[in-house]
């Protein structure tokens, strides 16, 4: 259910976001509204742990997918009323706040139900969910546009609908007090001090787990490739029709990308130590096949001399949406990884709702920037090149962190925020858990 929430919400944001300008001709006011979303959701993200585990996951997952239907419901307004871009600037500001909401309690649900040995299998099965949401809403768009030069009324209202479905699934879903894992363990229920508690168990998080510190770079970059692929290849090469043909296999790949990180991370016949070593071999072979072959393309144009739109039967569309593919298979397996890298660092629910809070915070504020300087039209080049500089420095820091870090089991004392009482106070892992004597 989790999954289907985010199906909802986030995916067919994503596949309204992967049209290229939220399939506006002028891509300035969408730049401008994701800076706005990105910014907002950059500093609620880094306090939504402490808000997660004060409200309870099921209270913050409602909070959070609201946002997302009045940042559909402003493209809608946009296009009947074409003067509306500040609505649309103002509801990006609007869904930041409720996506740090929003991610934030499903990572920690994501990353403490399953067992150690599942939790590649279980971010892979989350993450294909999730996509299939992009995947429905590129299907939806790509049928509804496929004769059309720009993005109808129809398509944002189905879009819409489905969105209202989705804020109400949190309604039904289990309380986690009540949730067993396969292996008969209960999950630990983080529990509900005050506010200065909580924010100080932000700190304690960082504190005993400093290392988390070398996957900072990585969370800058992992947004920051989006503003190049949607707006200044996707949106500037292809007309509408081939930039829904081009979302829909996009967000297909990622499934399949997801489903294939997750397989090789969860390899029982492989230490931990090597699946970790393995992801990110894998990682830095994908960011440097994915970004040699897109600089061929990058090269041939500007702001300044853009070519004629191709369109799905026009000679070169061909290789490009096959790196359009690539793109999206890069971009599952780089969040698959870091969520599982953060899994292999803890079970604790309260600790993994602060480290995936510092994820989306650290992640939309590199986000927040790019689409900024995509607004004020930074040359494509050197936002292209950006993106491949940091994708490749931000693995270049969890190198060390994989080797120091990650380990084959994950033990009592890592669960730091699991042995704190509501006054603050770390108790002995004995008496947290009970002495087995």
């Amino acid at each position: 259910m989790l999954g289907f929430v985010c199906f909802m919400c986030p995916g067919l944001f994503n596949a309204l976001n992967g049209l290229g300008a939220g399939g506006q001709v002028d891509a300035t006011t969408s730049a401008n509204a994701n800076a706005a979303l990105y910014a907002t959701f950059a500093f609620t993200a880094f306090f939504a742990g402490s808000i997660n585990n004060k409200l309870g996951s099921r209270l913050t997952l409602l909070l959070g997918s609201c946002g997302y239907a009045l940042y559909i419901g402003s493209y809608l307004a946009m296009n009947i009323h074409p003067r509306a871009s500040g609505f649309v600037i103002a509801a990006g500001a609007i869904l930041g706040i409720c996506a740090g909401l929003l991610w934030t309690a499903q990572g920690s649900l994501m990353l403490s139900y399953p067992t150690e040995s599942q939790k590649g299998q279980f971010i892979s099965i989350f993450w294909s969910i999730f996509n299939l949401g992009g995947v429905v809403g590129a299907a939806v768009s790509l049928g509804i546009n496929f004769e059309s030069t720009a993005i109808g009324n129809t398509t944002y209202i189905a879009f819409l609908v489905l969105t209202l479905i989705g804020v109400t699934i949190p309604f039904f879903m289990v309380d986690p007090k009540k949730m067993i894992r396969t292996d008969g363990t209960k999950v630990t229920t983080p529990r509900h001090p005050s506010w200065k508690v909580e924010i100080y168990g932000l700190w304690v998080a960082i504190r005993t787990d400093p290392l988390v510190l070398l996957l900072f770079p990585m969370f800058f970059a992992s947004n920051w490739f989006y503003t190049w692929q949607f707006n200044d290849y996707n949106g500037t090469l292809f007309n509408i029709r081939a930039r829904s043909l081009n979302n829909l296999v996009y967000w297909t790949a990622q499934i399949f990308g997801s489903i294939f990180i997750g397989m090789l991370l969860d390899r029982k016949n492989i230490s931990r130590r090597i699946r970790a070593f393995s992801g990110w071999t894998v990682l830095f072979a994908m960011v440097w096949v994915v970004h040699i072959w897109a600089y061929f393309y990058q090269r041939g144009y500007t702001r300044e001399n853009l070519p004629l739109q191709l369109d799905i039967h026009d000679r070169g569309y061909t290789p490009r949406i096959w790196l359009y593919i690539f793109c999206g298979l890069l971009d599952a397996i780089w969040q698959v990884t870091a969520y599982w890298l953060m899994g292999a660092m803890s079970n604790d629910p309260a600790k993994l709702a602060h480290f995936t809070g510092l994820y989306k915070s650290i992640q939309s504020a590199g986000a927040a920037g790019i689409w900024r300087a995509d607004a004020v039209k930074l040359p494509f080049m050197n936002i292209f090149l950006s993106t491949w500089v940091l994708l490749v420095s931000g693995l270049v820091f969890a190198l060390p962190m994989i080797h120091l870090r990650v380990k084959e089991h994950t033990d009592s004392e890592d669960e730091t925020l699991a042995r704190m009482d509501n006054s603050g106070e770390i108790v002995l892992p004995e008496k947290a858990y009970g002495n087995s004597t």
